[in-house]
């Protein structure tokens, strides 16, 4: 059983630890805060041991009555694999730590490629960050993109990728930030980055992305218009999709026509935080003109990446060379579709 510690339990960060911990071939050795916030207290409350981010404010926390079992350099000492949920400005800071202790660490999608040289997903790379001391999972958006796009590709022989990406303006708890009202291309060129971060992850790929914020905090939506090489059918598209874990399709007609009810559907799944893990495609926007494919996709930005983390885990340490095994192991203990 191989130890992992949380750096950041945040949004992203405590839903990996929960992950993780359900995982049987791994434990959490400890998870950090640099303030004592009600997160600090519910990791405290699951049994995770807490450390803090920042030393100076031992006292904030002891005066809170929050337990702490010390520092992140502590934390970091413990495991054989840090994943690093710190916000982006950290990340350089933090590989020089991780670099000194002799610890492999998983960063996620808000730091640049660059800082590790490598990027993540579980379907499309796994192997390239076998055995790697450094690794990136790539954000929400790239992973929602990779997932339905490596799924078609083997059948449909993409030539070309145009997606306008319709982005939540805010999180549901970022309450300085939204819902903005107001919609903003964002950026307000082309391409977004979000092509060039797929190509991180399946190469020669060529995609071209346009994104845009609207004002709502619930998922990002979609739109994707593929070239494609070869002739299929819709029916192959949508064997391929039914086929593929972590991808779902979902049916407008059933009453999953928008985010809000595709959130309301998780709670239904009985899902932690109703989170959504998997890619809903959306089958009635399934489509194909003049060898040009159409279909819309909806990405749950708070859960998507936290599967591909832990299978990221299992890469690091080589406790699974198949990628297919580590992602049915990830997926029967999250309960994920």
């Amino acid at each position: 059983m191989k130890s992992v510690a949380i750096n950041g339990y945040g949004t992203i960060g405590k839903r990996v630890a929960d992950a993780v911990a359900a995982q049987k071939d791994m434990k959490i050795v400890g998870v950090s805060k640099t303030r004592p916030t009600f997160e600090a207290r519910a990791a405290v409350n699951k049994d995770y041991p807490l450390y803090i981010g920042i030393p100076e404010r031992e006292h904030l926390f002891r005066e809170s009555g929050i337990e702490i079992a010390g520092t992140v350099d502590d934390m970091i000492e413990e495991a054989d694999v840090v994943v690093d949920c710190t916000p982006g400005n950290l990340g350089k800071a933090n590989l020089e730590k991780y670099k000194k202790a002799g610890v492999k660490a998983i960063y996620q999608g808000g730091e640049d490629h660059e800082l590790t040289g490598l990027s993540f997903n579980s379907f499309a790379n796994y192997d390239d960050s076998f055995g790697a001391n450094y690794t990136r999972v790539v954000s929400c958006n790239t992973t929602g993109l990779t997932r339905t796009l490596s799924t078609i590709d083997p059948i449909c022989d993409i030539k070309k990728v145009r997606a306008v990406m319709v982005r939540r303006g805010a999180d549901p708890n970022e309450v300085k930030k939204g819902p903005i009202n107001s919609i903003v291309p964002n950026p307000p060129k082309v391409p977004s980055h979000h092509g060039p971060d797929v190509k991180t992850v399946m190469g020669d790929i060529d995609v071209t992305t346009m994104a845009l914020l609207v004002p709502t905090t619930l998922m990002h939506q979609h739109n994707l218009m593929v070239e494609i090489n070869n002739d299929v059918t819709i029916d192959e598209i949508i064997d391929a999709f039914e086929k593929r874990s972590r991808v779902m399709l979902v049916d407008a007609s059933e009453g999953l026509g928008s985010t809000a009810e595709l959130m309301e559907f998780a709670k239904e799944l009985g899902r932690n935080r109703n989170d959504f893990y998997e890619i809903p495609v959306w089958r009635e926007s399934i489509n194909i003109v003049d060898n040009e494919l159409f279909y819309m996709q909806a990405v749950h930005q708070e859960s998507d990446v936290v599967p591909e983390n832990v299978d990221a885990i299992r890469a690091l340490l080589e406790m699974e060379s198949d990628n297919e095994k580590s992602i049915a192991k990830t997926n029967k203990a999250m309960g994920i579709l």
